[in-house]
């Protein structure tokens, strides 16, 4: 009897235990993941190997060196901006002071009418509070004598002329506002694309990151960089090449750009101690009593264009379709440049980049 119950019996479940509870794991996990896949969110990173590593990373250093130049150009417009905000509250603030010294001279002239037992209509309107009066009642200047008339009539310009800085100063603002939302976002790709390198980066052993840390920045070795002692070699040797140079302000950036090997990239950075490869060239001729523009895409246009094969140093060699990055070549096929994060300013050869173009500083 109990052998019959037992044959008719409901099968029991089993727990999730042990390595049924592992394997049922396992399938969630693999579901939540396929599932997440199609959303782009929660999908494990696939296994790169060092040279895939260092092809994405090289890509996002050369993304984020585009969003850096673009930043920089912002920056530029926002600081002129800001400029020319400021010199419009200056001039409407001498204005206004102008005006108050036309108010009190008007004012004395009030004071004597009082006392004559009358107020002209038109000095009165120019002494209110009311702006708006000033400009509506010009017509009664006419019925003022020769000098009230003379003196409502300068109420009346510098009032428009102060509503017209104030005007330019709200406009400028408006500017203002919109170039610094532009700068938090190309800020926001720069981290972006930079957090992302690391993220790769921190993937690989401290070797292997040296390893693409030399590759990346171009050169080897203590041929592109100072050596422990801070002693250069080789081609790190200050002024080598400055003889070839086309002028002596050539000569002097050169010079100026040996003397920052080894110093850090920092995006958007112009010198003394750390630069973006744009910085570093503005820093050398800044040094040399040459102004450049800021960004790379307005460099190339700042001086005479050379081809390849004309190339003296001192001059400016640009690279990527997008003109994104830019180095100060030394000869030989050499340049000095701020490659990216992972590498500090050094010396590399032109040709591991993609060659955009020259411009020589005259």
């Amino acid at each position: 009897m109990q052998s019959h119950v037992a044959a008719h019996r409901k099968p029991r479940q089993r727990s999730l235990g042990g390595r049924t509870a592992r394997t049922a794991f396992t399938l969630a996990l693999a579901g939540v993941a396929t599932a997440t896949a199609f959303d782009g969110t929660g999908q494990a990173e696939p296994e790169l190997t060092p040279a895939e590593v260092k092809a994405k990373v090289a890509k996002l250093y050369q993304e984020a060196e585009e969003a850096t130049e673009k930043y920089n150009g912002v920056k530029e417009r926002a600081t002129a901006a800001e400029q020319r905000l400021k010199n419009l509250r200056d001039e409407a603030a001498r204005k206004e002071e102008k005006l108050n010294s036309t108010r009190d001279a008007l004012g004395s002239m009030a004071a004597a009418q009082y006392r004559d037992g009358g107020l002209d209509p038109a000095v009165q309107l120019a002494l209110s509070d009311d702006p708006d009066r000033y400009l509506d009642g010009a017509a009664f200047a006419e019925r003022a004598g020769a000098r009230q008339s003379a003196a409502v009539a300068r109420v009346h310009g510098q009032l428009r002329d102060i509503e017209q800085l104030r005007g330019a100063a709200r406009v400028e603002l408006t500017a203002l506002r919109t170039r610094r939302a532009e700068l938090q976002k190309q800020k926001e790709t720069i981290t972006g694309k930079l957090d992302a390198a690391r993220r790769l980066l921190s993937r690989l052993t401290a070797a292997e990151q040296a390893r693409i840390g030399e590759s990346a920045g171009g050169g080897t070795g203590a041929r592109a960089s100072r050596g422990a002692s801070g002693a250069r070699t080789d081609l790190g040797k200050p002024g080598s090449g400055s003889a070839d140079a086309p002028n002596s302000r050539a000569a002097a950036a050169v010079s100026y750009a040996y003397s920052k090997l080894g110093s850090p990239y920092v995006w958007g950075a112009t010198g003394p101690n750390a630069f973006d490869c744009s910085g570093l060239v503005l820093a050398a001729y800044r040094s040399a009593g040459v102004s450049l523009p800021r960004t790379t895409y307005a460099q190339i246009g700042a001086g005479q264009r050379v081809s390849r094969s004309e190339l003296l140093p001192g001059d400016l060699v640009f690279f990527y379709s997008g003109i994104s990055h830019v180095g100060l070549y030394i000869g030989d096929g050499q340049m000095i440049h701020a490659p990216n994060p992972s590498a500090p300013v050094r010396v590399a050869p032109i040709d591991e980049m993609p060659f955009a173009g020259a411009a020589r500083v005259v």
